[in-house]
């Protein structure tokens, strides 16, 4: 089988070495991709927001199987464009990605249906914003309605801080339309937990729970990044609280969906509190989580391309998916600066390979001379898988320490908290 990968980052390599395990897979062509991803697919220089020119690949190369992983493509229908074109895809809808690509839409789904969230409101005119937060309680959260890279979201502990973000995100435009309307939250307090789920728009199957470290530094301190560092399982997704979740959160999701009349079919990200109340939705993302797959499909047992195309073909209720009782760090290692400026370039020196300790390359590029070099904020995912979460993260910080660039900086309490969650 040729089987095409959309997307540059190291939840995109995570799903290549996943899908790379089946014998049947002949070539897997990533576009982008990335220096690091080049080991494992054939790169092809073709942007991951270029719909026309994937669609136009994939029929020129005999795709027999796609899976679009950025939000972005998604939200611009290019699971739509590629079935449209004769080829499978694994991914949502245009109108189903909507649960991500727009806040607004996720928020009203989730009031309509009665699925527990925080409470909000949403504004389209920023002096309207900022005068119900003239008597809104502090914290607020405020968010960009559309996709910001995941840097859409601030936590406001006063009302300056709040009257800024409405302006950056409204006025200012630093996330461009995806600001034009913002959505004013209460600030929900209890343990995070990320659940990616496989669902085929009828049938819904969780995997293994996570826990997101967003914030630059140790502490959880300094400002919001895509991510850096997991680890799963998450500890404080009890078996009451998946319980809960499957009841009032994941299968109403999925049936409201479908009810609204976009089915949802792919990799269903929850962002989930648990808070004294019980569990409630944070956020919705229409695919995997960047860097909670770096350490979900590390324990996956089961064949993922099996569960793509039942996902795709609406088989899951029939498709086993099964993950090992072990868990899994995974420590970001990023360059100096990030999130905001910083410099690239620097040869890269890799820890080999081994069955307990993967690196997954989010920013990378091939130098002239095939060196890996430097060509993000994040750079590297270090995964180390164990039989506990204690020995998960030794492991993963020991093969940090050996892999070496310029400029490098993690954080060194990943899984500190989860740890604590634990008892240990």
């Amino acid at each position: 089988m040729n089987i095409l990968v959309i997307g540059s980052g190291g939840r995109e390599h995570a799903i290549i070495k996943a899908l790379k395990k089946n014998q049947e897979v002949k070539t897997i062509y990533a576009l982008p991709g990335n220096g690091g991803i080049a080991k494992d697919a054939a790169c092809v220089p073709i942007g991951a927001k270029d719909i026309d020119g994937i669609v136009k690949f994939a029929a020129e190369n005999k795709i027999d199987f796609a899976v679009v992983a950025p939000d972005d493509p998604l939200a611009l229908g290019a699971v739509d464009a590629l079935e449209a074109a004769g080829v499978p895809s694994f991914g949502p809808t245009k109108a189903a990605a909507r649960i991500e690509a727009s806040k607004v839409f996720a928020k009203e789904l989730m009031e309509k249906y009665g699925i527990p969230t925080a409470k909000c409101r949403v504004f389209s005119d920023p002096a309207a914003a900022k005068a119900y937060l003239q008597s809104a309680a502090l914290p607020a959260v405020i968010k960009a309605d559309g996709l910001a890279l995941g840097k859409g979201v601030i936590i406001a502990h006063t009302l300056a801080e709040a009257e800024a973000a409405v302006s950056d995100m409204m006025e200012n435009k630093v996330f461009g339309e995806s600001g034009s309307r913002v959505v004013i939250e209460e600030f929900l307090e209890g343990p995070e937990v990320s659940v990616l789920a496989f669902t085929d728009g009828k049938t819904l199957k969780p995997m293994v729970s996570s826990m997101d470290h967003k914030r630059a530094l140790d502490g959880d301190k300094g400002l919001n990044t895509g991510g850096m560092g997991t680890i799963a399982p998450n500890p404080y997704y009890t078996k009451e609280v998946a319980r809960r979740c499957m009841d009032e959160i994941f299968l109403p999701t999925i049936r409201a969906m479908e009810k609204e009349g976009c089915p949802f079919k792919g990799c269903l990200y929850f962002g989930l509190m648990v808070t004294k109340d019980g569990p409630r939705v944070i956020e919705y993302n229409c695919r995997f989580g960047d860097p909670e797959t770096q350490v979900v499909l590390p324990l996956l047992k089961s064949d993922l391309l099996s569960i793509m195309q039942a996902v795709r073909n609406e088989t899951l209720d029939t498709c086993p998916v099964e993950f090992s009782d072990g868990a899994a760090c995974c420590v970001v290692m990023a360059s100096q600066g990030y999130p905001q400026k910083y410099r690239t370039g620097y040869p890269i020196t890799l820890t080999p390979d081994t069955d307990e300790i993967t690196t997954y390359v989010a920013g990378a590029k091939t130098g002239e001379n095939g060196e890996l070099l430097t060509g993000g904020g994040r750079v590297l995912g270090v995964t180390a898988r164990a039989d506990t979460l204690k020995s998960a993260i030794e492991k993963a910080y020991a093969a940090v320490e050996k892999t070496r660039f310029e400029n490098a900086f993690y954080r060194r309490d990943i899984g500190k908290r989860a740890l604590s969650g634990e008892g240990n």
